[in-house]
Formats: structure tokens, C-alpha cells, sequence
């Protein structure tokens, strides 16, 4: 009886100490959202400044992408490090393969990303955002005695700067638990990446940093029996499209990387010939985020057959030569031309089309599926939600290539993790 007794005392006491470890979590993210809140708010306010600047200047200003390049290399290569990995090194200490990211890496990636728009280079923005938010957060960790402190502080650092960023907070919540590995959820990260995503969206909001929002109203046929499974072979289509820029995102590194070992003349050579054929191409139609295809796609602006395909090929080859940047802005300006292009042929709305490749190419190029259907809710209305999951469902299983993301680990169906 004394020894049954004692074991549920030891439960008790453990379920105690769990439920204020996850208090202390839960009161932990706050500070972290406010922090990498305000920074992802001053990078994305300083990026909305030199697109608006930038915008009908593309002629005197692309010339120079080479030599922003050669900028940007010679910063990473002299202050750098570690930090020349990018992307990378978060995922590198998420898998526990590097144990810190230096704090040097957020001016490095912010100054980068700045020089990469003021020059043109098709480039996002929000791979800056996450690497803020988990430079800011992930120092936090060693200096607690907590079970996979790390990788939760990690994770909730990224969820605040995506949040922060595009003011998406249930989006990047889930984004943040399941793009480490594809398949899994970290869910001991829930309660600090809930509190600090609410946070880092509430400072930008505050901070008046802009936002994409777009009221859709699908016709009543997407309601349809028939229309779910033109929804779910748009799936398939908009799946390949993520899977092209897997594709080229992962052999454009090789292949540029054996082509031009020294980084200077990659970026130098590239620069020069990206400057060259976003000229020819509509004066630079292809520079910058892609914001201006995704507001052409909603606004019944002019889409060409071949936006989608132009936006990844550039993205694919500014990303792989060195510029700074992000891949998702590029993913949801190519998604949603494609949308707007194939929904007629479908019978559907070119706007609500739009919409369902904005998210599902995500979904496809990412292997993430939870964030891109919450994207999809918060950004053209949670009434759309049955949609997207249909959508994104079937994109997240089309792409065979693997994520963008080189580092990114996928549970197999035995439950194993493999590199991608």
C-alpha cells in the first residue's frame, strides 16, 4: 500500500512541475514575440520601403545585381561563419547538428535581403523573418535546464518572426511545428509558439507594417460534389508546380555550386546574366517578391501564361547564386498566376482559383500541410477553410522531389526520419 501510495505522489509531483514548466513556457514566448515581433517589423517596413521605391526605377536599378552581390558575398564572407549557411543552420540546430546560431546573423541577413531587393533579385523575405526570430529566441535556451529547450525555443523564435512578418499567426504556428520534420507535430512547442505568435503579430500590427488580405467569396458551385474533385485535381497540377521548384531549388545548387566554386564569380557571372534577361522580360516584371503578380491575380490584372514558370526560374537561380531572400513570397506569386489561368478551365472562379494555388503550391513546394490551409484562412477567410484542406491535402502528397528546404527531415510511414 506505502510503495502504491508513494508512486502516486511521484505522479502527482511530476504532473505538477509539467503544468508550470508549461506556464513558465507559455509566459516565455511573450517576451520573445515582442522581441522578434519587433524586428521582423522593422525588416519587413524597411522591405516594403524599397519595393515602393524600387517600383518603376527596375531599368537604372537591376543593372547593379551583380554588384550587390559581390556586396553580399564579401559581408558573409567577412563577418559571417556559420551564418553563410542561412536557412540551413536553423534547421542544423533544430536536428542538433550545431548547437547556436550567432546573433551577427540578423544585421548579415537583414543587410543581404535589403541589397538583393534594392538590386532586383526575385527574391522573398520571409526566410529572413524566421532566421530573425530564431537567432532572437534560440540563446534564450542555454540558459535553462529544460528538456529540448532548444528545439523549442528555436521553433517558437521562428513561429514569431513568420508571424511578426505576415501576420498570420495560426499559419505560422503550425508552420513552425511541422517544418523541421515533415510529417510530425512538435507539440512541446505549442504553448510558447500560441503565445508568441499572438504577441510578434500584435507588434507589427501595431507598428503599421502591411498586410495581404483578400475577401473571397467562391461561387456556390465550389460547394459542390463535383467541384471538390476539380478542386482536388487542381491539387494534382498545383502539386507539380511546387514540385518544379523543389526540383530546381535542389539541382540548382549542385549544379551552380560545381559550375562556379569561388562565390564571387557565382554571384559576379549570375548577377550580371539575371540583370540581363529581367530586362528582356517586361522591364523587370520578375524582380523583387512577387507581390506584383499576386495583386495582378486578384485584381484582374493581366497574367500571362508563362508568370508562373518565369517567377520560379528566376527565384530558383537568384536563391542558388547567393542572393538573400526567401522562397515563399516567389511560391505564392507563382501559385496563385497558375490559379487564375486554370480556374476558367475548370469552371471555377479565377480569384478563388488563385487562392487555392496561392496556398497549395506552398503546401507542395514546403511538405508542410497544416500552414498552408491556415494561410489560406487567414489571408481569404476561415469560411474557405474545407477548400484549402482539400487542396493542400492532395498538393502536399503530389510532390515526389522533396521540400526546398534541403535540410528538412520527412517521417517516413514506419515512422522513421530520413534527410530530404
Amino acid at each position: 500500500m506505502s510503495e502504491r501510495s508513494d508512486h502516486y505522489k511521484e505522479r502527482v509531483h511530476e504532473g505538477i512541475h509539467s503544468y508550470y514548466l508549461q506556464l513558465f513556457l507559455a509566459a516565455a514566448g511573450i517576451p520573445v514575440g515582442a522581441a522578434a515581433g519587433l524586428a521582423a517589423g522593422i525588416f519587413g517596413i524597411g522591405t516594403d520601403m524599397i519595393a515602393e521605391f524600387r517600383s518603376g526605377r527596375e531599368m537604372y536599378l537591376l543593372p547593379f545585381l551583380a554588384a550587390g552581390g559581390l556586396l553580399i558575398v564579401f559581408l558573409y564572407s567577412r563577418f559571417g561563419g556559420v551564418c553563410k549557411k542561412g536557412m540551413n543552420l536553423v534547421f542544423e540546430v533544430g536536428l542538433g547538428t550545431e548547437h547556436q546560431i550567432p546573433l551577427r546573423i540578423v544585421p548579415l541577413a537583414v543587410c543581404a535581403t535589403w541589397i538583393s531587393h534594392i538590386c532586383g533579385a526575385s527574391v522573398g523575405r520571409e526566410g529572413v523573418a524566421v532566421i530573425i526570430g530564431a537567432a532572437i529566441a534560440h540563446p534564450v535556451s542555454r540558459r535553462l535546464r529544460i528538456p529540448a529547450a532548444s528545439r523549442i525555443f528555436l521553433i517558437t523564435g521562428m513561429v514569431a518572426g513568420f508571424s511578426g512578418l505576415f501576420g498570420t499567426p495560426f499559419a505560422a504556428i503550425f508552420f513552425g511545428l511541422e517544418v523541421l520534420a515533415a510529417g510530425s507535430l512538435e507539440y512541446r512547442a505549442m504553448l510558447p509558439s500560441i503565445t508568441a505568435a499572438v504577441t510578434a503579430d500584435a507588434v507589427t500590427k501595431r507598428m503599421g507594417l502591411a498586410r495581404f488580405e483578400y475577401a473571397l467569396v467562391p461561387a456556390a458551385e465550389a460547394a459542390s460534389f463535383s467541384a471538390a474533385w476539380k478542386i482536388a485535381v487542381l491539387g494534382l497540377l498545383f502539386g507539380s508546380v511546387g514540385l518544379i521548384f523543389s526540383y530546381c531549388m535542389k539541382h540548382g545548387h549542385r549544379i551552380i555550386d560545381r559550375l562556379f566554386p569561388n562565390p564571387y564569380k557565382r554571384i559576379a557571372v549570375l548577377g550580371a546574366l539575371l540583370s540581363v534577361l529581367m530586362l528582356l522580360c517586361w522591364n523587370g516584371r520578375y524582380s523583387g517578391t512577387g507581390s506584383n503578380l499576386i495583386a495582378a491575380a486578384f485584381s484582374g490584372g493581366q497574367v500571362y501564361w508563362w508568370d508562373w514558370l518565369l517567377k520560379i526560374l528566376f527565384s530558383a537561380v537568384c536563391l542558388c547564386a547567393g542572393f538573400m531572400g526567401g522562397e515563399l513570397m516567389p511560391i505564392f506569386s507563382a501559385g496563385a498566376s497558375v490559379g487564375v489561368l486554370l480556374g476558367p478551365l475548370f469552371g471555377l472562379g479565377a480569384d478563388f482559383a488563385g487562392a487555392l494555388g496561392f496556398v497549395a503550391v506552398f503546401a507542395s513546394a514546403t511538405r508542410t500541410f497544416l500552414a498552408p490551409v491556415f494561410v489560406g484562412a487567414e489571408l481569404f477567410g476561415f469560411e474557405n477553410m474545407p477548400y484549402f484542406f482539400i487542396v493542400c491535402a492532395v498538393s502536399y502528397f503530389f510532390n515526389a522531389e522533396g521540400p526546398i528546404y534541403l535540410l528538412q527531415r520527412t517521417f517516413t510511414v514506419r515512422g522513421e526520419t530520413a534527410d530530404t
